[in-house]
């Protein structure tokens, strides 16, 4: 395997690295220690094209100033916490706003703003990128000082493992997940529309009127939901089923996964051949369809759209703050494997 170091940009004054690792059946996996972004992954199609399946930026300022949150880890809260406050032992932790009167993904200065410290180890078969970063106590509004590893392990069976631990000084919440936006038509050719969905869920959650979970399981079965036996994203977005509409023509909600590290999540593109398919030990996954991309980004010369890339962010369930609570010195751990195949 080959791995190489670069130079992304600087911000700040400081330096941005890059890191690139190649693997010996076609796959490039590109990441950087600002959010430890996945800035690129390229994967062979059944014609043997290797292209790009990702939604990223080749610079520095495009992530900084028009990234809807491309490729980064999110944290120290994965979606939204309904009027941006918590309770922990009857005291009130009030975070910063970004989303109306929510916290969207930890706040403006959330973990996907970081700089965040990395090393390499490399063996024959696989190569570790570990990322770190202590958050601070108050950092958004969250208590204690938050120790972060993200591990991103790439190995020839062009799998990656992204592997997350934590750890805090004050009992504090935590829920930590990864936000590449992914699409396997290769170079944008095409929107996510046609992509088929296989995920292995009976239930989602409701969403009111400011897209937080209600706390309502409603069953998939019988509905636009049910992606169990395979299903294209097209066939939800045409709907008119009413949380469908209510995140404007798509999806943005929250899966509770009826297995774990069983092959949980397929995503497969008919016209390249290209499949994703995901484990995780996390409880719940949310799908994202991309439905508020718009048309004012550029893209890598291509300009956005609606639907142009979708997002599976393996996590605790969003907004049920006592599944993610972890006490002062606990271990916070979790992982997700995304295999790159050929369907």
């Amino acid at each position: 395997m080959n791995v190489t170091e670069k130079i992304f940009g600087s911000l700040n004054g400081k330096e941005i690295k890059s890191y690139t690792v190649t693997t010996n059946k076609g796959m490039e996996f590109t990441c950087i220690d600002y959010g430890c972004i996945i800035s690129s992954i390229k994967v062979p199609d059944r014609e043997g094209n290797i292209e790009e399946i990702v939604l990223g930026y080749d610079t520095i300022d495009e992530y900084v100033h028009h990234s809807p949150y491309f490729g980064c880890v999110i944290g120290r809260n994965a979606g939204r916490i309904e009027n941006a406050s918590f309770e922990l032992d009857g005291k009130t932790y009030s975070l910063s706003k970004n989303h109306g009167e929510h916290n969207l993904h930890g706040g403006p200065n959330g973990l996907d703003k970081a700089r965040w410290n990395s090393d390499i180890q490399t063996t024959e078969d696989q190569v570790e990128i570990i990322f770190s970063y202590t958050s601070p106590h108050g950092e958004a509004g969250f208590p204690g000082n938050l120790h972060v590893i993200v591990t991103y392990t790439i190995n020839q069976n062009n799998e990656l493992l992204i592997s997350y631990e934590a750890k805090s000084d004050q009992k504090t919440v935590v829920n930590l997940t990864n936000h590449t936006y992914f699409n396997l038509s290769g170079n944008l050719k095409r929107n996510i529309l046609d992509h088929e969905l296989t995920l292995n869920s009976d239930r989602y959650l409701e969403l009111n009127s400011t897209l937080i979970p209600t706390g309502k399981e409603l069953l998939t079965e019988g509905t636009v939901f049910d992606f169990r036996e395979g299903s294209s994203i097209k066939r939800g977005v045409e709907s008119t089923d009413v949380q469908v509409e209510l995140v404007g023509g798509g999806y943005d909600h929250p899966f509770l996964l009826s297995t774990n590290n069983e092959k949980d999540i397929a995503l497969f593109d008919q016209k390249s051949g290209r499949k994703l398919v995901m484990e995780t030990d996390e409880p719940a996954v949310v799908l994202y369809t991309g439905n508020s991309l718009g048309n004012n980004l550029m893209i890598r010369g291509r300009r956005s759209e609606n639907y142009l890339g979708l997002c599976l962010e393996t996590q605790k369930v969003p907004n049920m703050i006592s599944s993610f609570i972890i006490e002062a010195n606990e271990l916070y751990r979790t992982k997700t494997k995304y295999s790159f195949q050929l369907g």
